[in-house]
């Protein structure tokens, strides 16, 4: 099995490395597009660097739906170009390349009225089954079927009864956002590329017209590098304009940016065993099954203040709770709600007023020598945007390339997954684990796992539950820091786990006990641990108070109370 380890050691030798020798792409921007052009690069066999101003993941990455679709919305736009792209690349993502992380999901869709809407919507369906098994890429999900109003609600009571006239249950499929990403990192470095995180250029260097590499500094020590690259490839999503601003060149199309929020709340509060899917004003509604949880969501409105934190206000909150509480018999309060988070979809302006209506469709452009900009797309189809990225940048390289293969690249832990599955009791036997932790582990680590149970063969207290967010065993903390690049505690309690808005605390009761076991990791002292801690409290109470303000602009202030982290 190829394995890769993102820890502190591997961080300082990539960036010292890409200082050292001239690349032949260096990709900037460290969400799925980055990583996923990272990847498309190294497995041509090209000298491949990437680096991200924060954490892998840390910006929309980690801040979406958490699904891979094709959009049926899209569909009904009569996009079917986009349509069939998504599907074929859900359709590989759920087969060959990430099947440890990329699930299927139901979803059921509330009809009504009588007679034309289960025609209409029937339709689409059928055609968005029929799509997907014309790619060859739709065996792994069960085809779509009509339902009477009493079948709807014998698979989710939760509806009220004056909500529907019939139903239409569908699947799609979905993943951990964050978690793909820091797999698909890794996978990248498995195979020859190097990776540093909280690595933020400040600057581009320039020969002539050319761009010949990018300035590069160390946000945790401070140093600063210099790395040569033949081609560089601008993967910063709704920052693309700030970075294109460091060349001098505003470029050939214009990013904007849509806030979109989203809710988690327990899975008793929802009495149901399929996900739901409804119709808005302005877009669709979508609650998701995660976990022990629910994720409602998103939103769609146009944004302009600070990027890094978008925030949620008390009025999206309600927009949300409004819709849903719509077809519940038993309404939702804001009691009920665990966690809230917002992210911000990278949208090419130009075409609409409307962000809803702005294009989904990616482009790429080589807007002066030497750099390559990919913006806009959406989540499921990243590594067809990472392979045009790509693409692009070999127009400017001085040899032949071979063309892209990451259809036919597994990221790290899917081989060995379904055997590790099938085992998964033998497994529970040995370790002495539950057979449910082990589950946990298969499905967010895959075959990789087997690493984690290392930790705790090597250290027995690691098998024990974090105490205030037992879904997750301390060892997994560990390993985030350890293996997977985690560098703060705000990477671990957001990313590496979920424990952010997945608990009614945010988290706050894990954080001590969370950056105690990463210190030995990390190299931290007493008073790191102490700052760490404080800094997420402090970015807790700035998150609860932006929702509890009613617009945009008080939210932003609210939220940009929490200072950034600050290293030792």
């Amino acid at each position: 099995m190829r394995t890769a380890t993102l820890g502190p050691e591997q961080r300082a030798e990539s960036l010292a490395a890409m200082a050292e020798r001239e690349l032949d792409v260096l990709v900037v921007g460290g969400g799925v597009v980055g990583a996923g052009t990272a990847l498309d690069a190294v497995t041509r066999g090209l000298n491949t660097g990437i680096v991200e101003a924060r954490d892998w993941a840390s910006g929309t990455s980690s801040r979406s739906s958490k699904l891979i679709h094709g959009g049926l919305r899209y569909l009904e736009m009569l996009d079917f170009a986009l349509v069939r792209e998504a599907l074929k690349e859900r359709g590989l993502l759920l087969e060959r390349l990430a099947p440890h992380l990329v699930k299927p999901v139901s979803f059921l869709y509330p009809l009504q009225h009588q007679g034309w809407e289960r025609l209409y919507a029937g339709s689409g369906v059928a055609l968005y089954d029929a799509m997907s098994m014309a790619r060859g890429h739709g065996r792994g999900l069960p085809a779509h079927r009509h339902l009477s109003r009493r079948h709807a609600l014998r698979v989710a009571p939760a509806l009220r009864k004056d909500a529907l006239v019939g139903a239409i249950q569908y699947y799609d499929a979905q993943m951990d956002d964050a978690r793909y990403v820091a797999t698909l990192v890794r996978t990248a470095v498995s195979y020859g590329a190097k990776a540093a995180n909280r690595a933020r250029v400040t600057g581009f260097l320039r020969e002539g017209e050319r761009v010949v590499g990018a300035r590069v500094q160390d946000v945790e020590s401070g140093g600063e590098y210099e790395i040569r690259a033949q081609q560089v490839v601008n993967a910063t999503g709704v920052w693309t304009d700030d970075t294109q601003a460091l060349v001098g060149e505003r470029g050939q199309f214009h990013v904007r940016a849509s806030k979109g929020i989203h809710l988690v709340v327990p899975k008793d509060r929802i009495h149901s065993t399929t996900g739901l899917i409804l119709r808005t004003e302005k877009s669709v509604l979508f609650v998701i099954p995660w976990g022990r949880h629910w994720i409602i969501g998103t939103t769609d409105t146009d944004w302009d203040l600070d990027k890094a934190h978008p925030a949620a206000s008390s009025a999206d909150i309600d927009y949300l709770l409004n819709h849903v509480n719509s077809v519940l018999a038993v309404p939702l309060s804001r009691d009920d709600v665990q966690g809230v988070y917002a992210g911000l979809r990278p949208l090419l302006a130009g075409e609409s007023d409307a962000t809803s209506k702005l294009s989904r469709e990616h482009t790429v452009a080589h807007p002066v020598p030497g750099l390559v900009v990919v913006a806009g797309g959406k989540y499921t189809t990243y590594r067809v945007m990472a392979k045009d990225a790509v693409d692009e940048a070999v127009h400017g390289l001085d040899m032949r390339v071979a063309e892209c293969v990451t259809e036919d690249i597994p990221l790290l832990g899917a081989e060995g997954y379904r055997a590790m599955w099938n085992a998964r009791a033998r497994i529970a036997a040995r370790t002495g684990l539950h057979v449910a932790r082990v589950e946990h582990l298969l499905n967010r680590y895959g075959s990789m796992a087997e690493e984690v149970l290392d930790l705790i063969a090597a250290d027995p207290g690691l098998a024990e539950p974090l105490s205030a967010a037992d879904d997750y065993l301390r060892a997994e903390v560990v390993y985030a820091a350890s293996h997977e690049g985690a560098r703060h505690l705000d990477d671990v309690l957001t990313r590496r786990t979920r424990i952010s808005i997945e608990t009614f605390d945010r988290g706050t009761r894990s954080a001590r006990e969370a950056a105690e076991l990463m210190a030995p990791v990390l190299g931290w002292d007493k008073d790191q641990v102490e700052r760490e801690v404080e800094h997420y409290e402090k970015r807790v109470e700035a998150e609860r108070e932006s929702q509890l303000q009613p617009d945009d602009q008080t939210a932003d202030a609210a939220r940009l109370g929490a200072p950034e982290i600050v290293p030792r």
